[in-house]
């Protein structure tokens, strides 16, 4: 049996288990079954953590806001490697409640009608730990002195209990206590910092709704780094040792914001932080309002110049405007890498044109087996994905002009800012730029294998 069949009967497993007044153990993502929950949604994750990092130990409070879809005599939540040691729903003691792998269940004492608000307090504790997956461990992992989260797509419930799906969008305020000499970042604007003895207790508030995959958390003995005094607040926090080298390197960013803003639309966040962990990380990591780069990201020399424009471009491309579901990745990483280009052009680099022709002739020699559209599980990380989303993005320029196309790139972030949107959404969108039919353009760099030729510039 193949991968994608084996998903499609784990799907059809964990929706045949639920009954009329039961959630679905699952969001019947097919990229990711085993991952989110029907018959509620939730709207509001109040998160109190207390974390010793010597022993990795966590001891948390969870309490969620939801509203049900169904009549709810059971449902779940997803919960990795932790330990629930108490259930309140409607501050009320659950019937019942059990855990398997990578869920909660519960049943609450009354049955929730359909079209109803409720909340659920989870307590739980363990050793938090990454969860492997098909794209590797994600999750919380330790470093080696402090933390970082790597939610995605599918670690958030190595943390917290939550519905890990794109399409659940929700605010956030996380609360985390730890050893005073240690600094927690999080997404969100921080609102207070409270010393008791030697710990301290962080808090962050996250008032734009923000996908599960996206909440983080970084610990370490990081040094604050403003990056930037007017527009939008930026702040770095890294490393003691790499200070020069971090300034050096991120100097452009401010610049990078205005480049994008002018482009893209106004930056959908309160402000913007990086987090340079002191460990060598695989690639940096994308959070909602939060970029995690490795030390080794970090040169002095401009190294990483285009990893910095490509996880800032994600807070218009994934954080405010999220797939909603995950075979709609190109909408975050085609649009992400083309900003990269775009900024190459802009600070001098080689230009928007002479990287796409690179790229095609590049992938037109590789394998012509990815779908635009609908990737597949395993390939929807592929780094042809991200190339040729971003050729997508030039053939539509090519098209339209640069007028009409910035002027549809604005109006997409704005119409669907802090929401989620799928890849037929965004071909109706484009489709109101332009006077000529475009569908079908659009259609053959998403929809079939092979690689099609860029337009002729107008």
């Amino acid at each position: 049996m193949t991968s994608g069949a084996v998903q499609d009967s784990m799907v059809a497993n964990l929706r045949n288990s639920a009954t009329a007044d039961t959630g679905a153990a699952t969001a019947g993502d097919r990229y990711d079954p085993a991952s989110g929950n029907g018959g509620y949604t939730v709207s509001h994750y109040d998160l109190v953590l207390d974390y010793r990092v010597s022993t990795n130990r966590l001891g948390a409070v969870a309490a969620l806001s939801l509203r049900s879809t169904q009549r709810l005599a059971r449902f779940s939540l997803d919960l990795v490697g932790l330990t629930v040691t108490n259930v309140l729903v409607e501050g009320s003691r659950a019937a019942r409640y059990t855990q398997s792998v990578g869920k909660l269940f519960i049943t609450p004492a009354r049955p929730i009608n359909a079209n109803t608000d409720f909340t659920v307090t989870v307590r739980y504790n363990g050793a938090p730990s990454p969860r492997p997956s098909l794209w590797g461990d994600v999750g919380w992992e330790e470093l080696s002195d402090g933390v970082l989260v790597a939610g995605q797509p599918s670690g958030a419930p190595t943390w917290f209990p939550c519905n890990d799906h794109p399409s659940n969008k929700a605010t956030f305020r996380i609360a985390i206590t730890l050893a005073s000499s240690y600094r927690a970042v999080a997404g969100g604007r921080l609102v207070s910092t409270t010393a008791r003895s030697s710990r301290t207790q962080w808090v962050y508030e996250s008032v734009e709704p923000m996908a599960t995959y996206l909440a983080t958390m970084q610990i370490g003995l990081y040094r604050p780094r403003p990056l930037s005094a007017q527009g939008i607040p930026q702040f770095g926090f890294i490393p003691a040792d790499l200070v020069r080298e971090f300034d050096a390197d991120f100097g452009d960013q401010p610049a990078m914001i205005r480049a994008f803003e002018q482009l893209f639309g106004p930056y959908p966040f309160t402000q913007y932080t990086v987090v340079v962990a002191d460990d060598d990380l695989e690639i940096p990591l994308e959070a909602q309002g939060l970029s995690i780069f490795g030390r080794n990201h970090v040169d002095g020399d401009g190294g990483s110049r285009r990893l910095i424009a490509h996880e800032l471009a994600h807070s218009w491309f994934g954080n405010s405007l999220t797939a909603q579901s995950w075979k709609h990745i190109w909408l975050h990483e085609g649009f992400a890498c083309y900003a990269e280009w775009l900024w190459s052009e802009a600070s001098g680099g080689p230009k928007v044109q002479r990287i796409a022709d690179q790229q095609w002739n590049r992938l037109s020699g590789l394998r012509q087996d990815l779908v635009l559209g609908d990737p597949g599980p395993e390939l929807m990380f592929d780094d042809r994905l991200y190339k040729r989303g971003a050729l997508a993005l030039h053939a539509v320029r090519l098209t339209l002009g640069d007028d009409s196309f910035f002027s549809m790139l604005r109006d997409w972030t704005a119409a669907h800012r802090h929401g989620s949107v799928t890849t037929e959404l965004f071909i109706q969108h484009v489709e109101g730029y332009s006077q000529a039919p475009v569908r079908p353009l659009l259609e053959s760099w998403l929809f079939q294998g092979s690689l099609p030729a860029l337009p002729k510039r107008r």
